[in-house]
């Protein structure tokens, strides 16, 4: 069988939506990356304002409430967090990615805004990809 994208891949969400409020983080789900080599998150932003400044990190750990919790090594990103974060004027909606390819077992994305005007809303996506083993059929996203 070739592998693609819909077989290859599994999504789950990573923040649930949300509201954006400054200086107020929004910790995402715990993403569980048994069976899979990387991981891309999926990042969107809806916005009703003028400016906005919204950093983003990423988090991995081999406990699964993420205990050990600790920043992502840049080594271990594909693109880099500040390119993936959200930085000045700014309005609509807009899509970023933040690629993981690091060793440990779970990640956890945080969004934090250090300056917001007007409304925002964030809410993101992990896929799941390289499976190492079975394909991905399932049309069912689930937490």
């Amino acid at each position: 069988m070739n592998q693609d994208n819909f077989n290859g891949q599994k999504y789950s969400p990573a923040i649930n939506a949300a509201a954006i409020t400054v200086s107020e983080a929004i910790v995402g789900n715990i993403i569980d990356l048994l069976g899979f080599e990387s991981a891309t998150m999926i990042i969107n932003f809806g916005l009703s304002t003028a400016s906005a400044t919204l950093a983003v990190l990423l988090e991995e750990g081999d406990d699964s409430g993420l205990s050990d919790a600790a920043a992502v090594a840049d080594a271990d990103l594909i693109g880099t967090e500040l390119g993936a974060a959200l930085n000045g004027p700014t309005e609509g909606n807009s899509t970023s990615k933040l690629g993981y390819i690091g060793g440990k077992r779970f990640i956890r994305l945080t969004v934090t805004a250090s300056s917001l005007t007007g409304d925002g809303f964030v809410a993101a996506d992990c896929a799941l990809s390289n499976a190492r083993h079975d394909a991905q059929t399932s049309q069912v996203v689930s937490a």
